[in-house]
């Protein structure tokens, strides 16, 4: 699907209630979720030991971590939308989270966003979006979220 380019903060004000869009399907590999696990400090057996995932695990193999799916949103919405004219965008935090299904080891995620809500702050706004992580070939989204996103003119 191809990158949505709104103009300024106004125009993006005007698609609250909208999908924004769809990302593309991102690879999750095994070396990434090593690199998470080193990076994070979180080396728990169901993301990195795949033979023990194998035989122990109720998943079948080794499954990526929630966090590491979440870290995965700055990325996919740069594909799915950008606004032309800002100074900058940051995230602000969460309302909800959650991790509703697990994300094998390997397979690929994508990111479908829709603008629920937007306020005007002090020079900008600050955007809310659901955020829905998908995982190949799997009915029921891997994480759920509800993403809080600054922007700045």
């Amino acid at each position: 699907m191809p990158k949505r380019m709104i103009p300024n903060l106004e125009e993006l004000k005007k698609m609250v209630g909208q999908e924004m869009g769809i990302s593309d399907w991102h690879p999750v590999t095994q070396q990434a979720v090593n690199l998470f696990a080193d990076a994070t400090l979180d080396h728990q057996w169901i993301h990195v030991d795949v033979e023990r995932a194998k035989r122990e695990s109720p998943f079948g193999g080794p499954i990526a971590h929630g966090y590491y799916t979440l870290s995965l949103a700055p990325y996919l919405l740069s594909q799915v939308f950008d606004v032309a004219e800002k100074k900058m965008g940051v995230n602000y935090g969460l309302n909800k989270l959650r991790f509703t299904a697990p994300v094998p080891i390997p397979s690929r995620v994508r990111v479908r966003a829709a603008l629920s809500q937007i306020e005007g702050i002090q020079g900008g706004v600050q955007t809310t979006f659901r955020l829905q992580f998908e995982v190949e070939g799997k009915d029921k989204p891997a994480c759920v979220a509800e993403a809080i996103y600054r922007y700045y003119a």
